[in-house]
């Protein structure tokens, strides 16, 4: 029988068979016994009311399956996906949200442990806003910028504030269709209401629903939440740093924070290096304090810090199983309810902060922003305090990967330009004159069910070899990084002969 591989990552397959070695369970293994409900993998299991479930299934199902209501099949499968992508924008838009009250309750001096550190990208929101700053207080400027912002979440009528920044004819089509997004709040609200029995059952409308509400998050909740990081912790800039689990140290405190919101990471890249906080690590027998980023969190902190990234959300569990993890501070959004079962295995003390994100058997630390330095030395202690208790099980990696992060919209205009002549003309026109094939955003979670990441690589690999620049995020970023294609050296030897000579001319990884 040939071996099932289950990562395209030589480190996360070594790990892996060490698991299996010891018994020790991981998604991938739960994927592998656990095979997807047919019923449920396509679409078709109603459970919207309580005359169901139903299932829609049988010879000509599309067109003669029906559920106790009438629901046809493409009504029921453009429901359920409805109801997801309504789940998905609401979690990227409350994310966002916090993210404006942080903002505002900077402005209102209500916390004195974040501040405003691009002003530059204030004032470039504030215009977009079109909110007057020349000649007035920063704090006063960032107060309107968070509550016009704030006013997106729960705007009735018109549109989101950034729909202008689309394109004209885009804007147009999307005014063609009924898809421009009035207030974040309504389109779930709505897309919830159009779901439930008895309501909406044309699946072309339904889908056009899904457009409304990806719009929705995409320029609102995502987009607002990019902005307000920026200018709370910096536009960020390229930056060198490293990937894998090679990244944990025998002897530190390896402190792990993982999932979405940023301003708690910050702080805790703020304080992890605080002489008191080295000493504290260092009297419970390690040398140092080593932080570590997982998913999205760890895009935030590397890209603006260099802090090292062990990987996207199926490498959660492989992290803990090198027994290196002192403790893996967690908020919300993709994190598996497996850490604490696992954790006890090991030494590892997984750390909610969330009160919308808790887990059986972890720790919770409840995160306050307007208490956010004193929580965060709080989590620090708590991982050194358990440093004590690590065990010398574990499948220990030492190989890393360069990676360099931090290329955003700013930059990218600045490194074509300079600071008095920033544009994406050079790249605008290698676009047109076909050195550049076109640009692709790559991102989205990894999944156990098939080779993890070999998906991102393989995508990556061939359009960059096809002439196509990529952006990356989430994920797709830590697939990526792992393959090597965050480094510009990779362009010469991978890219397509017009991409590599603009990443040559511009200093860019493809």
């Amino acid at each position: 029988m040939d071996k099932v591989v289950k990562s395209a990552k030589a480190q996360a397959e070594q790990i892996i068979e060490w698991g299996e070695s010891h018994k020790i369970e991981t998604c991938f293994d739960r994927a592998q016994r656990m095979k997807p409900c047919p019923v449920g993998a396509a679409g078709a299991c109603c459970k919207v009311c309580h005359m169901g479930p139903c299932r829609l299934i049988g010879p000509n199902a599309e067109e003669n399956a029906r559920g106790v209501c009438g629901a046809t099949l493409p009504t029921v499968s453009a429901r359920n996906f409805l109801r997801m992508a309504a789940a998905g924008s609401a979690a990227h838009s409350d994310h966002a949200r916090d993210m404006a009250f942080t903002l505002l309750a900077v402005a209102n001096g209500e916390t004195r442990d974040f501040k405003i550190t691009d002003v530059k990208k204030l004032y470039k929101v504030a215009g977009i806003l079109e909110i007057e700053f020349e000649g007035r207080p920063v704090n006063d400027v960032a107060r309107d910028v968070a509550t016009k912002l704030i006013e997106d979440f729960g705007r009735q009528k018109g549109a989101l504030n950034y729909i202008r920044r689309a394109p004209k004819k885009t804007r147009e089509r999307w005014e063609k269709w009924g898809i421009v997004p009035r207030g974040v709040d309504r389109e779930i609200t709505e897309a919830m209401h159009r779901t439930h029995m008895g309501v909406d059952h044309e699946p072309d409308n339904l889908l056009l629903s899904v457009l409304k509400v990806s719009l929705a998050d995409g320029w609102g909740g995502s987009m607002i939440s990019t902005d307000i990081t920026d200018i709370l912790f910096g536009t960020p800039r390229p930056v060198k740093a490293e990937a894998s689990f090679g990244i944990f140290k025998e002897d530190e405190v390896n402190l792990v924070v993982h999932g979405h919101e940023p301003s708690l990471a910050e702080m805790i890249v703020d304080v992890v290096n605080e002489p008191e906080l080295v000493a504290y690590a260092q009297s419970k027998g390690a040398k140092g304090i080593n932080l570590g980023g997982m998913c999205c969190t760890a895009n935030e902190v590397l890209m603006r810090h260099g802090i090292p990234t062990a990987g996207g959300f199926t490498k959660q569990e492989l992290a803990i199983m090198t027994g290196l993890v002192d403790a893996i501070t967690v908020d919300v959004q993709c994190i598996m309810p497996a850490l604490t079962e696992l954790s006890k295995k090991f030494h590892t003390m997984v750390i909610t902060t969330s009160h919308k994100a808790k887990i059986q058997g972890a720790v919770h630390i409840e995160y306050d922003e307007h208490r956010a330095r004193e929580i965060a030395r709080r989590i620090v202690k708590t991982a050194a305090d358990n440093f004590v208790n690590r065990k010398k099980e574990g499948s220990h990696i030492t190989e890393t990967f360069p990676v360099i992060a931090g290329f955003s919209h700013e930059y990218i205009e600045y490194m074509q330009g300079g600071r008095w002549r920033a544009s994406f003309r050079p790249l605008n026109e290698a676009i047109i004159a076909g050195r550049i094939r076109g640009v692709v955003g790559l991102a989205g979670c990894d999944n156990p069910r098939v080779p993890s990441q070999g998906l991102h690589r393989f995508l990556a690999t061939e359009l960059i070899r096809q002439d196509v620049l990529i952006v990356s995020t989430g994920c797709g970023s830590a697939a990526c990084g792992t393959a090597g294609y965050l480094i510009p050296e990779m362009a010469l030897e991978n890219a397509g002969p017009g991409l590599r000579e603009v990443c040559e001319a511009i200093g860019i990884p493809p």
